[in-house]
Parts: structure tokens; sequence; C-alpha cells
């Protein structure tokens, strides 16, 4: 038991055969060296190597190691089992037991070499590896060795047999019939790993879409934490204003404050000064001094010289801090509620402006309306002057094109109409079947036909497996990230497909309208503005 365990530990993994050449990588795992190389072969154009095993990953071609000690268990395992201690022991080694080295199905016993050398060397004696179960390679009706192998019937069959109930069919000997079987069975074998070899490349390839989807989620959580770091500091700074606003004003309205205290202070205290004169002159008894009194022209009455005028109209009291300048503070207030709506918008808080249709490269079978936003498919040709920039059939594309940033528009078309609506640059064929936005290598398109929807890139399209029930779509460009992504506007707004490339031109709205009419719901914003500056 313990030498059939050893004998599959000795397994490749590739091939499920012994060892053969046996190598090893870096990782520890080891192989035949032909299994491998093959492997790494079918790797080479991906650029990446790694082990079939662990899938560890080299980004060079790993060099191969022979391992010495799997070789010399080459010679073990190329030993038939029957000379181990687990063995098949000879038949007529009674005093002790022997390993047996063949089995003769004519005597039905197994022999040492010892018996071996004496047995007999007629030919009814057939000798076979090792075994316990030489009934099973005796007819089961005759009796008689199984030496024929019948075709037709898929059976093995001694002499007997062939000359009775198989007579007339196609017989081969036991010995070569199952060479031919070895032989389909190495082609089933080779189908196996040829299968196995494209399972690996899909799941290096799932692999790679699940690291690249890691990716960018890290990306945009990268900008998600950016964009609330950069509101938590707008938030911190608008606190700080505000606070020192209400502060500023509360000390120039406590000095103006205090100053007029103090007039008031001074003005209470003349006038006391004049109550005390006058109350002297009240009191006195001889009438001649209170006539002669030279201050009586500063003992007029108060009401008479104005006395609001002194203060310059400040004895009035303030109408509980109405004084303050509030306009300040409700200019920074309304600035906070704009960055609270902001958010509850979502990431892209900016409204987007207007995407206006060019006419110069609107075909003479498109209808463009006034305001530049709406395509419309006329069986009334437009007489326009055809121009380079003039696409044959069925498109136009916007005034604008976009090398940067992250932009977005809607559009609208009708859900039993024929339309396509994407993006291309401006180098994009205008004549031809080629022309069509997603059928070249410079367009990429969201396409609506006959109830199917698909995207649409250099003729390549992706068949979407969902319905879709809105007739508005979103399109997203992050020109620098290389996305350009369709989502169907609905509630909750649905993620469609997204293209990944690299931009080399400025890229332009464009629109295929082939019945109905498709309309530009809002144009583009640079969704980077977004800032907190107080």
């Amino acid at each position: 038991m313990a030498s059939a365990d050893l004998k599959e530990e000795l397994l490749c993994s590739i091939c499920l055969s012994t060892y053969t050449d046996p190598v090893m990588l870096r990782c520890g795992h080891n192989y035949c060296r032909m299994c491998i190389d093959q492997v790494l072969d079918t790797q080479e154009g991906s650029g990446v190597y790694s082990c079939p095993e662990c899938r560890e990953k080299f980004q060079e071609r790993p060099a191969l190691m022979r391992n010495l000690f799997m070789r010399k268990m080459e010679n073990f395992l190329s030993t038939p089992p029957a000379q181990t201690k687990s063995g098949i022991c000879c038949t007529y080694c009674v005093d002790s037991p022997v390993p047996a080295v063949r089995s003769c199905l004519h005597c039905e016993a197994s022999l040492c070499d010892k018996h071996l050398r004496v047995h007999s060397k007629s030919p009814e004696h057939v000798l076979s590896d090792p075994t316990t179960s030489v009934e099973k390679r005796k007819c089961s009706v005759h009796k008689k060795i199984l030496e024929y192998y019948c075709t037709e019937d898929d059976a093995c069959i001694c002499v007997y047999c062939s000359a009775g109930e198989h007579r007339g069919h196609r017989v081969e000997l036991l010995n070569e019939a199952p060479e031919k079987k070895k032989r389909k069975l190495r082609h089933v074998l080779q189908k196996f790993k040829t299968k196995i070899n494209d399972i690996e490349k899909k799941v290096q390839s799932l692999e790679e879409q699940m690291t690249k989807a890691q990716e960018q989620a890290a990306g945009k959580a990268q900008k998600v934490t950016t964009l609330c770091t950069q509101m938590r500091r707008g938030m911190e700074d608008l606190d700080k204003k505000v606070l020192s606003e209400i502060s500023g004003q509360e000390k120039k309205e406590s000095l103006s404050l205090s100053a007029l205290i103090h007039q008031l202070e001074i003005k209470k205290e003349q006038l006391s000064r004049k109550v005390r004169h006058i109350k002297e002159l009240c009191n006195m008894m001889d009438p001649l001094t209170v006539l002669q009194e030279p201050d009586t022209g500063d003992l007029c009455d108060p009401e008479e010289e104005g006395g609001d005028e002194d203060t310059g109209g400040h004895d009035k009291q303030p109408h509980d801090g109405d004084d303050l300048d509030v306009a300040v503070i409700s200019h920074t207030l309304h600035t906070l509620s704009n960055v609270i709506s902001g958010i509850r918008s979502g990431i892209y808080v900016l409204s987007p402006a207007d995407i206006l249709l060019d006419v110069t490269t609107a075909a003479n079978n498109l209808f463009i309306s006034e305001d530049l936003k709406t395509a419309t498919c006329t069986e009334v040709a437009q007489e326009r002057p055809e121009t380079a920039e003039r696409f044959q059939y069925y498109q136009v594309m916007s005034r604008r094109g976009f090398t940067s940033g992250q932009h977005y528009w809607d559009v609208e078309g009708r859900t039993s109409g024929r339309w396509r609506v994407g993006m291309c640059y401006p180098s994009i064929d205008r004549s031809g079947q080629q022309s069509y936005i997603g059928n070249n290598d410079k367009s990429w398109c969201f396409w609506r036909s006959n109830n199917q929807y698909l995207m649409t890139h250099d003729k390549k399209m992706i068949r979407l497996p969902h319905s879709i029930s809105s007739d508005r779509v979103r399109i997203c460009l992050d020109y620098e990230d290389g996305q350009l992504s369709f989502y169907e506007l609905c509630d909750p707004i649905k993620h469609l497909h997204t293209f990944t490339a690299t931009f080399s031109e400025p890229l332009h709205a464009a629109l295929c309208v082939m019945s109905d009419s498709v309309k530009i719901l809002g144009g583009s914003r640079n969704l980077k503005k977004l800032s907190f500056t107080i």
C-alpha cells in the first residue's frame, strides 16, 4: 500500500504518468521536461509564465532544474512491483516467502527466479507479469488461455472461441490489440491536454480581467477618497470663514457701541454739572446774584439745543443685532448649500453643458433641428453641398472634440427605431459601410436594432445579455484613463458596457439614425473641475 501511495506521488500532474526526465521549477513543483516545456511554450505569447499547479507567476521563462532524486526514483519505479516486499510471492517457495518475477497462466502459479529457470518452456506455458488473478486470464467457457481479441465483439477469446462462436470474425493477437487502443487513448489524451491548456489560458485571461477590475475599482475608490477629503477641507475652511466673519462683525459692532457709550457718558457728566449748578441758583436767596449769573446761556432747555445732534443721533437704541452685515455670511452659507446639493447628485456633480451637432458633417438623409440637438432620418434629401467632411449616409458628428478630462452626455432615441450612439475620431471614413460608427477601429458605439442591443467597435459585436426598458442612454468618457462607458438611464442607473483603449485623437460625439430620430438631452462638462475653493 505504501508503494502505491508513493507511486501516486511520483506522477506528473500534466500527463498523469510517471515522471520522464523530471525537472523542477523555482516554486518547488516537478514535471516531465517535455510536459512543462509545452506548457511554457503556450504561455510565451502572453508574456507572463506561471506554474500549472500553484499559479506562481514569472516575468521571464523559468529555468528548469533537473531533479536528481526523482531520476533515481525512475529506476525504483521500473522494478516490477512483485519484487517488493508487498508483492506476489513464489508459489513453490514454501519455506520462506520469495518475491515472484513471473506468473504461468497454464500452471496457475507464480515463479521466482530460481523456479523460473527450471520451468517448462513449452508453448502452452504462457508467462505474464506476476498476478494473483490467473482465472481472469483464461476463458470462462473453455478454461483456456485468452490469446486473441475479437474486434467485432470487443471481447478477449481463446483458441476454441475463435473457431466456435467467433468464427469468421476479425481477430487479433492479444499482445497486438492493445497498441491500437493505446493509440486512440493517446489521441484522446492529447485532446484532453489541449483542452486543459485552453482552460488554463481562459483562467489566466479571467485572472487578468479580475486584476484589472480590482485596479479600476481601487482607482475609483481613490478618486472618491480624494473627493471626500476635498469636501472635508472645504467644509472646515467654510466653517472657519463663517466664524471669523461673525467674530469680526461682532468686534466691529462692539467698538462702535463702546464709542457711543463713551460719548453718552460724557454728555451725561456735562448735564449732571449743569443740574447741580441750576440747583444752586434755585437755592440762592439773593435775587441780585441769581440775575447776575454769567453762565445763563449754557442753562438753556436741552430739548431746544437739539441734544441728539451732539451725539450724531447715536443715542437711539440698537435693534438687537439688526445692524450686523449678514450679506457676506449669507453668501458663504449659500456656497455651502451648493456643495451639499452637489453631494446629493453623486460624484459627477456638474450639470452637462450643451453638445451641438455639426451640420457640415450631417448626411443629406438626416434632418438636423434648429437647436442642433436632434437628428431625424428623412426620405427628403436636404441638398447640402458635398464636401470631404460630410457623411454619405445617416450619420452626424458633434462640433466639439475632447482631448482630455472626464465628460458625459445623454441621448434619447425611440425604442422602436434603429440607431447608434457613441464617439469617434475626426479621421473616420465618411462613405461606405466602414464609415458607420462601430464598423471601424476609430469609433465606439451602442447599437439598437430590431429589439437587439449591441456594443460595437471595429466590427466586433458584444450582445447585451439583458433587455433595455429605457430609451435614454448616457455616454461617459474618461480620456486619460482610456475608458468609454455606456449606461441605461433608468432607476437606478444601469451600467451597460465599458470600452478600454488608448485614445490618440480628439473624440467627437456621433449619431447614426437609420429610422425615427435621436435627441441629445445634455452636453458635456469636464467632471474634474469640481472644486471646494472658498
